[in-house]
């Protein structure tokens, strides 16, 4: 079998044998490259470019775009020897059918094809026949014929003529249905610019596909190429993705514009969002990203609300919701999501929606997010937020914050700005001063009478915090040991003469001294404190016998320095005192003696005017 593919190739099939030659022309050249005359110019050559064997005979051989068309017979097992030129019919009947196979020129069979030929069972090879037209110069250009200009072979048998052609674009598009390919049946759709009907067709086919194969991801996000503009379309998927509960996968492909679908179909798809912990992430991209005008938010609410449980709770469906709340004027409950999410802003929004009352549940949340912002509403609030209200909330905060600190800035704050509101706290309050702000422990203790003395002395002993072990034990009565903790562990000697005046008791004086000439260090620091009550001959004549008072000397000269300076100051304030008493008095004589004089002229005044005056008849 001989066949011209074109000018310069020549195909050929024999037995089971396929070669393709390639014919060249070459000039017969001269010395120095000129032509040599004569009657033949040229030499032609033939070169083998390709060359395979088959397992079957060659009935017939045809180009075929870029590859070949071969009319195979395949051997039977009775043909092993035999001549396959012969033309007489076998008379087992065995044969097999024709076939049409698309090779290329390394022999990788690209197609196959079985024809339905009359009485195949009796043919042998020779019985079969295959051309083509046109036999050259058809237009295959990128593994495509121009439309038109596709080619016909024609298989001929001693019964019937085949006539075939490639397939066309649809064909190759059933094929590759047919064989699962679906998104390479998409894309030849695509570069061949197919029939819109086609597309949809292969398309729902493809989505139909997925679905069955349980690839719910793949489809959702296959739906905006393969739907395209089409809102039917878009409708009968999103009814098909809820009937299969896979809604919230497609939820975030669906189209908002061009086309925009039925309210109903996105409000279907944000409550199958919400009511899926896995797509809350979605569900919050979708509220912030959605135009509000696709779906309206009462009817999404209203089926969310009924079915929220503390499971579902994410943060991100908070979020969302809380944006929802907002656009139904819904504060408060937008509030309560801000803070449970710690959210910045969320002081602005109370101050902007005046939301004080809704602050009562929110305390923890507030307190971790902005500690010092928070205190400063609970307190200007405290009518609405009572105090007890406040604590309950941080005690049952647990490990979620540091309910101790925040517990110590809010009673401290309702101190400073009502020492009495949080009474019913002042026990708690003075274990946390001793934990987190000492200093302001006793200025506390000074203040608050609602404390109990004896658990609070029991903190102060167990901290030790001397100046307030030494403050309670005078509260409490216990003088003598309270001077004891002063003198013998603080070693304070203004702190104990300070106690001492609060006292305002003789025998507390006595104490003091008592227990300062029991230490000589203190004996002369009492001495440098003989001011009000303290006489010092009574301190240096109760001192021991024989106890050595460091500085005793200098102590003793600034002593009677000091006793002469108060002396000065004593005469010099009494001379300043009667000075201003006689001043005084000569000034309330002389004032008194002028309204004395006045007095009597306008007495005199009185007088005369009453005589000028006439009497008066007397009434009848």
């Amino acid at each position: 079998h001989l066949v011209w593919q074109d000018d310069a190739l020549l195909i050929i099939g024999w037995g089971t044998s396929v070669k393709i030659a390639s014919l060249r022309v070459n000039p017969r050249g001269g010395a120095n490259g000129s032509y040599m005359p004569g009657p033949v110019s040229s030499v032609n050559h033939v070169d083998i470019v390709a060359s395979f064997q088959t397992n079957y005979y060659i009935s017939g051989i045809a180009p075929f775009g870029d590859s070949l068309a071969i009319l195979a017979y395949i051997r039977g097992e009775e043909d092993g020897e035999k001549d396959f030129s012969s033309t007489a019919p076998t008379r087992q009947g065995n044969a097999h059918r024709p076939e049409v196979r698309v090779v290329t020129w390394t022999n990788d069979e690209l197609a196959t094809d079985a024809l339905p030929v009359q009485g195949f069972e009796h043919y042998k090879a020779k019985d079969y026949c295959l051309s083509h037209t046109p036999l050259s110069g058809s237009n295959f250009i990128n593994g495509r014929w121009a439309a038109g200009d596709e080619p016909l072979y024609y298989v001929v048998s001693p019964k019937d003529t085949v006539i075939a052609k490639p397939r066309d674009t649809e064909d190759h598009i059933n094929w590759l249905l047919e064989h699962g390919w679906y998104d390479k049946a998409v894309t030849e759709i695509e570069l061949t610019h197919g029939r819109k009907e086609l597309f949809e067709e292969v398309g729902s086919r493809y989505l139909e596909h997925l679905l069955a194969e349980k690839k719910y991801s793949e489809a959702a996000e296959l739906c905006p190429k393969l739907l395209q503009g089409s809102a039917s379309a878009w409708e009968r998927w999103i009814i098909r993705f809820a009937q299969l509960r896979q809604l919230p996968i497609l939820a975030r492909y669906m189209p908002t514009e061009k086309p925009k679908l039925s309210d109903t179909l996105y409000e279907l798809a944000l409550v199958a969002l919400a009511l899926n912990p896995n797509y809350h992430k979605d569900f919050l991209s979708v509220v912030k990203n959605w135009p509000r005008s696709v779906y309206s938010v009462v009817p999404v609410l209203s089926e969310i609300e009924p079915q929220l449980r503390a499971s579902l709770m994410t943060d991100d469906l908070k979020e969302a919701l809380a944006e929802l709340y907002l656009r139904t004027g819904q504060n408060e409950k937008a509030f309560s999501f801000f803070a449970d999410l710690l959210k910045p802003g969320v002081f602005d929004f109370i101050e902007r929606h005046n939301l004080h009352a809704a602050v009562r549940e929110k305390v923890v949340q507030l307190m971790m997010l902005d500690s010092k912002r928070a205190t400063s509403i609970l307190i200007q609030q405290r009518d609405l937020i009572t105090p007890a209200d406040v604590v309950s909330q941080l005690l049952k905060a647990g490990d979620k914050c540091d309910l101790r600190y925040f517990l110590y800035l809010y009673l401290h704050a309702l101190f400073e700005a009502s020492p009495h509101a949080g009474r019913d706290f002042h026990d708690m309050q003075v274990e946390l001063y001793a934990d987190y702000d000492p200093k302001m422990l006793h200025p506390f203790l000074r203040s608050s009478q609602h404390y109990t003395l004896e658990k609070a002395h029991e903190i102060c002993v167990k901290k030790g915090f001397l100046k307030e072990q030494a403050f309670i034990l005078g509260r409490m009565g216990n003088t003598k040991q309270a001077l004891a903790v002063i003198i013998n562990d603080l070693g304070d000697m203004e702190e104990a003469l300070e106690f001492a005046s609060m006292q305002n008791d003789d025998d507390v004086w006595e104490e003091l001294i008592r227990q300062s000439t029991q230490r000589p260090e203190m004996i002369g620091r009492l001495l440098e404190h003989t001011v009000g009550n303290l006489d010092p001959l009574h301190i240096v004549n109760v001192v021991p016998d024989g106890v050595e008072i460091p500085r005793l000397r200098d102590r003793l000269v600034k002593i009677i320095t000091d006793y002469r300076t108060e002396t000065s100051l004593r005469h010099g304030c009494n001379d300043i005192l009667k000075t201003d008493i006689v001043n005084l008095l000569v000034k309330c004589y002389n004032e008194a003696g002028m309204l004395f004089i006045s007095a009597t002229r306008k007495r005199k005044h009185e007088v005369k005017e009453m005589i000028k005056r006439k009497p008066e008849p007397l009434a009848r």
